[in-house]
Protein backbone atom coordinates (compact mmCIF):
# COMPACT_ATOMS: atom_id res chain seq x y z
CA UNK A 1 0.00 0.00 0.00
CA UNK A 2 0.95 3.72 -0.24
CA UNK A 3 1.12 6.50 1.63
CA UNK A 4 -2.52 6.99 3.51
CA UNK A 5 -3.90 8.53 6.41
CA UNK A 6 -5.85 6.54 8.90
CA UNK A 7 -8.68 8.22 11.08
CA UNK A 8 -9.27 6.01 14.39
CA UNK A 9 -12.54 6.51 16.53
CA UNK A 10 -14.55 5.12 18.92
CA UNK A 11 -12.45 1.84 18.48
CA UNK A 12 -13.07 1.83 14.51
CA UNK A 13 -12.02 2.70 11.30
CA UNK A 14 -13.89 6.03 10.71
CA UNK A 15 -11.82 6.44 7.40
CA UNK A 16 -8.42 5.63 5.67
CA UNK A 17 -7.28 7.20 2.41
CA UNK A 18 -5.05 10.54 1.41
CA UNK A 19 -8.16 12.92 2.18
CA UNK A 20 -9.06 10.95 5.37
CA UNK A 21 -8.27 13.45 8.18
CA UNK A 22 -10.00 16.32 6.39
CA UNK A 23 -13.44 14.94 7.81
CA UNK A 24 -11.94 12.97 10.67
CA UNK A 25 -14.49 13.57 14.25
CA UNK A 26 -13.09 15.50 16.97
CA UNK A 27 -10.89 13.40 19.21
CA UNK A 28 -9.89 10.97 16.61
CA UNK A 29 -6.88 9.58 16.55
CA UNK A 30 -5.21 9.99 12.82
CA UNK A 31 -2.56 7.64 12.26
CA UNK A 32 -0.21 8.89 9.40
CA UNK A 33 1.47 6.60 7.33
CA UNK A 34 3.85 8.75 5.28
CA UNK A 35 6.62 6.22 4.15
CA UNK A 36 4.97 3.42 5.59
CA UNK A 37 3.28 0.15 4.70
CA UNK A 38 -0.22 0.20 6.44
CA UNK A 39 -2.05 -3.34 7.19
CA UNK A 40 -5.09 -4.49 9.41
CA UNK A 41 -3.70 -5.78 12.87
CA UNK A 42 -2.37 -9.09 12.13
CA UNK A 43 -3.94 -12.19 12.96
CA UNK A 44 -2.42 -15.70 13.97
CA UNK A 45 -5.66 -18.04 13.57
CA UNK A 46 -4.22 -21.18 15.14
CA UNK A 47 -1.54 -21.68 17.95
CA UNK A 48 -0.57 -23.79 21.34
CA UNK A 49 0.74 -21.26 22.87
CA UNK A 50 0.64 -22.32 26.89
CA UNK A 51 2.44 -25.11 27.97
CA UNK A 52 5.88 -26.30 29.97
CA UNK A 53 8.83 -28.55 28.86
CA UNK A 54 10.87 -29.13 26.23
CA UNK A 55 10.10 -31.40 23.10
CA UNK A 56 13.90 -31.11 21.94
CA UNK A 57 14.18 -34.90 22.56
CA UNK A 58 11.34 -35.65 19.56
CA UNK A 59 12.80 -33.37 17.41
CA UNK A 60 16.74 -35.24 17.83
CA UNK A 61 14.48 -38.42 17.45
CA UNK A 62 12.81 -37.23 14.34
CA UNK A 63 16.20 -35.95 12.87
CA UNK A 64 17.35 -39.55 13.20
CA UNK A 65 14.61 -41.43 11.43
CA UNK A 66 10.97 -41.82 13.46
CA UNK A 67 8.23 -40.50 12.74
CA UNK A 68 5.82 -38.00 14.82
CA UNK A 69 2.90 -40.55 14.93
CA UNK A 70 5.80 -43.18 16.23
CA UNK A 71 6.62 -40.69 18.95
CA UNK A 72 2.91 -40.31 20.11
CA UNK A 73 1.93 -43.85 20.13
CA UNK A 74 5.61 -44.25 21.88
CA UNK A 75 4.55 -42.04 24.82
CA UNK A 76 6.41 -39.15 23.69
CA UNK A 77 5.03 -35.90 21.77
CA UNK A 78 2.20 -34.38 23.30
CA UNK A 79 2.21 -36.41 26.50
CA UNK A 80 5.55 -35.13 27.02
CA UNK A 81 4.19 -31.88 27.34
CA UNK A 82 1.13 -33.06 29.48
CA UNK A 83 3.74 -34.22 31.84
CA UNK A 84 5.58 -31.17 32.04
CA UNK A 85 2.39 -28.78 32.29
CA UNK A 86 0.50 -30.56 34.28
CA UNK A 87 3.47 -30.42 36.76
CA UNK A 88 3.95 -26.20 36.27
CA UNK A 89 2.61 -24.13 38.55
CA UNK A 90 0.10 -21.37 37.27
CA UNK A 91 2.32 -18.42 37.38
CA UNK A 92 4.93 -19.94 35.63
CA UNK A 93 2.31 -21.14 32.75
CA UNK A 94 1.78 -17.64 32.63
CA UNK A 95 4.85 -16.18 32.33
CA UNK A 96 6.02 -18.39 29.77
CA UNK A 97 2.54 -18.01 27.75
CA UNK A 98 3.22 -13.94 27.94
CA UNK A 99 6.64 -14.45 26.82
CA UNK A 100 5.89 -16.40 23.42
CA UNK A 101 3.00 -13.74 22.95
CA UNK A 102 5.29 -10.41 23.41
CA UNK A 103 7.23 -10.57 20.57
CA UNK A 104 3.33 -11.60 18.15
CA UNK A 105 2.52 -8.18 19.40
CA UNK A 106 5.70 -6.48 18.52
CA UNK A 107 5.63 -7.92 15.10
CA UNK A 108 1.92 -6.63 14.07
CA UNK A 109 0.23 -9.34 15.22
CA UNK A 110 -3.06 -8.00 17.24
CA UNK A 111 -5.21 -11.11 17.91
CA UNK A 112 -3.95 -14.65 18.33
CA UNK A 113 -5.41 -17.69 18.97
CA UNK A 114 -4.73 -20.12 21.85
CA UNK A 115 -5.48 -23.46 22.50
CA UNK A 116 -5.42 -25.55 25.35
CA UNK A 117 -4.73 -29.32 25.29
CA UNK A 118 -1.68 -29.85 27.41
CA UNK A 119 -3.47 -30.84 30.81
CA UNK A 120 -5.94 -33.49 29.79
CA UNK A 121 -8.23 -33.05 32.69
CA UNK A 122 -10.70 -31.07 33.74
CA UNK A 123 -9.19 -29.06 36.35
CA UNK A 124 -5.61 -28.63 34.03
CA UNK A 125 -7.54 -27.70 30.82
CA UNK A 126 -9.54 -25.03 32.73
CA UNK A 127 -6.23 -23.67 34.10
CA UNK A 128 -4.18 -23.75 30.79
CA UNK A 129 -7.85 -21.48 29.47
CA UNK A 130 -7.46 -18.93 32.36
CA UNK A 131 -3.82 -18.49 31.47
CA UNK A 132 -4.71 -17.71 28.39
CA UNK A 133 -7.00 -15.26 29.02
CA UNK A 134 -4.73 -13.55 31.52
CA UNK A 135 -1.51 -13.94 28.99
CA UNK A 136 -3.43 -11.38 26.49
CA UNK A 137 -2.26 -8.40 27.82
CA UNK A 138 -2.38 -5.89 24.97
CA UNK A 139 -2.68 -8.33 22.72
CA UNK A 140 -6.52 -10.01 21.87
CA UNK A 141 -6.52 -13.71 22.72
CA UNK A 142 -9.10 -15.94 21.17
CA UNK A 143 -9.14 -19.16 23.52
CA UNK A 144 -10.04 -22.67 22.09
CA UNK A 145 -10.89 -25.54 23.88
CA UNK A 146 -8.82 -28.79 22.78
CA UNK A 147 -9.27 -31.36 25.75
CA UNK A 148 -9.37 -33.68 22.40
CA UNK A 149 -5.83 -33.72 21.66
CA UNK A 150 -4.83 -37.05 22.28
CA UNK A 151 -6.20 -39.56 25.11
CA UNK A 152 -4.13 -39.30 28.02
CA UNK A 153 -1.89 -42.82 28.70
CA UNK A 154 -3.06 -42.39 32.41
CA UNK A 155 -6.94 -42.81 31.41
CA UNK A 156 -9.37 -45.48 29.92
CA UNK A 157 -10.39 -44.33 26.61
CA UNK A 158 -14.43 -44.52 27.24
CA UNK A 159 -13.87 -42.58 30.53
CA UNK A 160 -12.05 -40.33 29.16
CA UNK A 161 -14.35 -39.55 26.38
CA UNK A 162 -17.05 -39.02 29.17
CA UNK A 163 -15.37 -36.67 31.05
CA UNK A 164 -14.76 -34.79 28.22
CA UNK A 165 -18.09 -34.94 26.97
CA UNK A 166 -19.39 -34.50 29.96
CA UNK A 167 -17.78 -32.05 33.03
CA UNK A 168 -14.75 -30.96 31.42
CA UNK A 169 -16.64 -29.65 28.41
CA UNK A 170 -19.40 -28.00 31.28
CA UNK A 171 -15.75 -26.50 32.56
CA UNK A 172 -13.96 -25.49 29.84
CA UNK A 173 -16.97 -24.09 27.42
CA UNK A 174 -17.29 -20.55 29.35
CA UNK A 175 -13.61 -20.08 29.18
CA UNK A 176 -13.60 -20.85 25.58
CA UNK A 177 -14.69 -19.60 22.26
CA UNK A 178 -14.34 -22.67 20.01
CA UNK A 179 -13.80 -26.51 20.81
CA UNK A 180 -11.22 -28.32 18.87
CA UNK A 181 -10.45 -31.95 18.29
CA UNK A 182 -7.36 -34.27 16.50
CA UNK A 183 -8.69 -36.69 14.89
CA UNK A 184 -5.74 -38.32 13.69
CA UNK A 185 -3.85 -41.39 13.89
CA UNK A 186 -2.71 -41.46 17.97
CA UNK A 187 -5.72 -39.32 18.48
CA UNK A 188 -9.65 -40.18 17.81
CA UNK A 189 -11.55 -41.21 15.88
CA UNK A 190 -13.78 -39.99 13.42
CA UNK A 191 -16.52 -41.16 15.67
CA UNK A 192 -15.63 -39.72 18.63
CA UNK A 193 -14.50 -36.67 16.88
CA UNK A 194 -18.22 -36.18 15.74
CA UNK A 195 -19.19 -36.40 19.26
CA UNK A 196 -16.85 -34.34 21.33
CA UNK A 197 -17.70 -31.21 18.06
CA UNK A 198 -21.64 -31.68 18.92
CA UNK A 199 -20.96 -31.71 22.90
CA UNK A 200 -19.13 -28.57 22.25
CA UNK A 201 -21.70 -27.11 19.93
CA UNK A 202 -24.48 -27.65 22.49
CA UNK A 203 -22.14 -25.55 24.81
CA UNK A 204 -22.61 -23.00 22.27
CA UNK A 205 -18.75 -23.06 21.17
CA UNK A 206 -17.61 -22.41 17.53
CA UNK A 207 -16.69 -25.74 15.84
CA UNK A 208 -12.84 -26.40 14.41
CA UNK A 209 -10.64 -29.69 13.57
CA UNK A 210 -7.34 -30.64 13.18
CA UNK A 211 -8.00 -32.26 10.02
CA UNK A 212 -6.30 -35.03 7.34
CA UNK A 213 -2.71 -33.88 8.63
CA UNK A 214 -0.70 -37.62 9.86
CA UNK A 215 -3.63 -39.75 7.62
CA UNK A 216 -6.97 -38.81 6.06
CA UNK A 217 -10.13 -39.31 8.46
CA UNK A 218 -12.80 -37.64 6.65
CA UNK A 219 -12.98 -35.13 9.46
CA UNK A 220 -12.77 -31.99 7.26
CA UNK A 221 -16.28 -33.02 5.90
CA UNK A 222 -17.43 -33.97 9.23
CA UNK A 223 -16.46 -30.94 10.84
CA UNK A 224 -17.74 -28.78 8.11
CA UNK A 225 -21.38 -30.04 8.43
CA UNK A 226 -20.89 -29.03 11.40
CA UNK A 227 -20.75 -25.47 10.62
CA UNK A 228 -17.11 -25.40 11.08
CA UNK A 229 -15.47 -22.28 11.35
CA UNK A 230 -12.02 -23.66 9.91
CA UNK A 231 -10.18 -27.37 9.48
CA UNK A 232 -6.54 -26.74 9.99
CA UNK A 233 -3.66 -28.56 8.19
CA UNK A 234 -5.22 -30.05 5.58
CA UNK A 235 -2.44 -32.10 4.00
CA UNK A 236 -4.18 -35.15 3.38
CA UNK A 237 -7.40 -33.72 2.74
CA UNK A 238 -9.74 -35.12 -0.26
CA UNK A 239 -12.29 -33.60 -2.78
CA UNK A 240 -15.40 -34.70 -0.69
CA UNK A 241 -13.65 -33.07 2.07
CA UNK A 242 -12.96 -29.41 0.12
CA UNK A 243 -16.22 -29.80 -1.60
CA UNK A 244 -17.99 -29.54 2.21
CA UNK A 245 -15.47 -27.02 3.21
CA UNK A 246 -16.58 -24.85 0.39
CA UNK A 247 -20.05 -25.12 1.26
CA UNK A 248 -19.99 -24.66 4.88
CA UNK A 249 -17.77 -21.31 4.33
CA UNK A 250 -15.10 -23.49 6.25
CA UNK A 251 -11.58 -21.76 6.35
CA UNK A 252 -8.87 -23.52 4.96
CA UNK A 253 -5.67 -22.87 8.05
CA UNK A 254 -2.58 -23.79 6.37
CA UNK A 255 0.48 -24.45 8.74
CA UNK A 256 3.20 -24.31 6.78
CA UNK A 257 5.51 -25.04 9.86
CA UNK A 258 4.29 -28.04 11.01
CA UNK A 259 4.34 -29.28 7.13
CA UNK A 260 7.90 -28.54 7.38
CA UNK A 261 9.15 -29.29 10.55
CA UNK A 262 7.30 -32.96 10.02
CA UNK A 263 8.08 -32.97 6.15
CA UNK A 264 4.34 -33.52 5.31
CA UNK A 265 3.34 -33.16 1.83
CA UNK A 266 1.72 -29.88 1.06
CA UNK A 267 -2.18 -29.79 1.09
CA UNK A 268 -3.61 -29.24 -1.94
CA UNK A 269 -3.84 -25.17 -2.36
CA UNK A 270 -4.77 -25.35 -5.81
CA UNK A 271 -7.54 -27.30 -5.52
CA UNK A 272 -8.66 -25.50 -2.49
CA UNK A 273 -8.56 -22.13 -4.13
CA UNK A 274 -10.15 -23.63 -7.49
CA UNK A 275 -13.54 -24.40 -4.86
CA UNK A 276 -13.57 -21.38 -3.52
CA UNK A 277 -12.28 -21.98 0.08
CA UNK A 278 -10.79 -19.08 1.50
CA UNK A 279 -6.91 -20.12 3.11
CA UNK A 280 -5.88 -18.35 6.51
CA UNK A 281 -2.01 -19.12 7.48
CA UNK A 282 -0.81 -19.39 10.77
CA UNK A 283 2.64 -20.47 12.77
CA UNK A 284 0.70 -23.45 14.82
CA UNK A 285 3.40 -22.35 18.01
CA UNK A 286 3.95 -25.17 19.55
CA UNK A 287 7.00 -27.25 21.34
CA UNK A 288 6.69 -30.13 19.24
CA UNK A 289 5.39 -30.30 15.70
CA UNK A 290 5.61 -25.95 15.11
CA UNK A 291 8.14 -24.64 17.04
CA UNK A 292 7.51 -21.37 15.22
CA UNK A 293 6.56 -17.79 16.55
CA UNK A 294 7.00 -15.07 13.34
CA UNK A 295 3.90 -15.44 11.59
CA UNK A 296 5.51 -13.18 8.89
CA UNK A 297 7.86 -16.60 8.62
CA UNK A 298 4.79 -18.70 8.14
CA UNK A 299 3.07 -16.11 5.45
CA UNK A 300 6.86 -16.67 3.14
CA UNK A 301 6.83 -20.18 3.68
CA UNK A 302 3.23 -20.97 2.67
CA UNK A 303 4.08 -19.23 -0.52
CA UNK A 304 7.64 -20.92 -1.00
CA UNK A 305 6.61 -24.49 0.45
CA UNK A 306 2.54 -24.79 -0.30
CA UNK A 307 2.12 -22.35 -3.75
CA UNK A 308 0.25 -19.34 -2.29
CA UNK A 309 0.81 -15.97 -4.20
CA UNK A 310 2.00 -12.97 -1.78
CA UNK A 311 -1.36 -11.61 -2.15
CA UNK A 312 -3.15 -14.90 -0.31
CA UNK A 313 -0.42 -14.96 2.31
CA UNK A 314 -0.92 -11.19 2.82
CA UNK A 315 -4.98 -12.08 2.66
CA UNK A 316 -4.34 -15.56 5.09
CA UNK A 317 -2.75 -13.88 8.32
CA UNK A 318 -5.37 -10.72 8.12
CA UNK A 319 -8.72 -11.17 6.54
CA UNK A 320 -9.08 -14.53 5.91
CA UNK A 321 -7.46 -15.63 9.49
CA UNK A 322 -10.42 -13.12 11.24
CA UNK A 323 -12.92 -15.32 9.23
CA UNK A 324 -11.17 -18.63 11.02
CA UNK A 325 -12.44 -17.13 14.10
CA UNK A 326 -15.98 -15.74 13.12
CA UNK A 327 -14.66 -12.54 13.68
CA UNK A 328 -15.83 -10.39 10.27
CA UNK A 329 -14.68 -6.98 11.50
CA UNK A 330 -10.93 -7.30 11.94
CA UNK A 331 -8.15 -7.71 9.63
CA UNK A 332 -9.71 -5.36 6.98
CA UNK A 333 -9.02 -1.42 7.02
CA UNK A 334 -12.87 -0.92 5.34
CA UNK A 335 -14.65 1.83 7.60
CA UNK A 336 -16.42 0.03 10.35
CA UNK A 337 -13.83 -2.53 10.94
CA UNK A 338 -12.08 -2.79 14.53
CA UNK A 339 -9.16 -0.17 14.92
CA UNK A 340 -6.45 -2.57 14.90
CA UNK A 341 -3.27 -1.30 12.73
CA UNK A 342 0.11 -2.30 12.09
CA UNK A 343 2.40 0.20 10.39
CA UNK A 344 5.75 -1.52 8.36
CA UNK A 345 8.50 0.36 7.13
CA UNK A 346 9.59 -1.35 3.93
CA UNK A 347 13.21 -3.01 3.89
CA UNK A 348 15.94 -0.84 2.79
CA UNK A 349 15.69 0.32 -0.93
CA UNK A 350 12.52 -1.66 -1.56
CA UNK A 351 9.05 -0.54 -2.63
CA UNK A 352 6.19 0.28 -0.60
CA UNK A 353 4.50 -2.67 -1.54
CA UNK A 354 2.86 -4.49 1.04
CA UNK A 355 3.71 -7.56 -0.43
CA UNK A 356 8.16 -6.90 0.54
CA UNK A 357 7.59 -8.43 3.74
CA UNK A 358 6.10 -11.88 2.54
CA UNK A 359 9.31 -11.77 0.14
CA UNK A 360 11.54 -11.38 2.83
CA UNK A 361 11.44 -13.96 5.31
CA UNK A 362 10.34 -12.97 8.79
CA UNK A 363 11.32 -10.50 11.49
CA UNK A 364 9.34 -7.71 10.13
CA UNK A 365 8.85 -5.02 13.40
CA UNK A 366 5.99 -3.26 13.18
CA UNK A 367 6.52 0.76 13.54
CA UNK A 368 3.28 1.31 15.68
CA UNK A 369 0.70 -0.79 16.55
CA UNK A 370 -2.70 -0.03 17.43
CA UNK A 371 -5.43 -1.94 18.82
CA UNK A 372 -9.12 -0.71 19.34
CA UNK A 373 -7.69 2.80 18.26
CA UNK A 374 -5.48 3.02 20.96
CA UNK A 375 -1.56 2.82 19.96
CA UNK A 376 0.15 -0.35 22.06
CA UNK A 377 3.75 -0.76 20.14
Amino acid sequence: MGSVDVVLAAGRVQAIGPGARAGAPEGAEIVDCTGLLVLPGLIDAHTHAVWAGTRLGDFVRRQGGASYASILEGGGGIHTSVAATRAADEATLLALARARLAPMLALGVTTVEVKSGYGLTTEAEARLLRVARAAAGPLRVEPTFLGAHTIPRDRDRADYLDELCGPMMAACAPLATAVDVYCDRGAFTLAEADRILRAGRAHGLAVKAHAEQVEFTGVAALAAGLGALSCDHLERIDDAGITAMAAAGSVAVLLPGAMLYLRDPSPPVARLREAGVRMAVATDLNPGSSPLGDLWTAATLACLTMGLSPEEALAGITANAALALGLPDRGHLRPGAVADVALYRPPPGELADARVLVQYMGGHRAERVYIDGVRVG
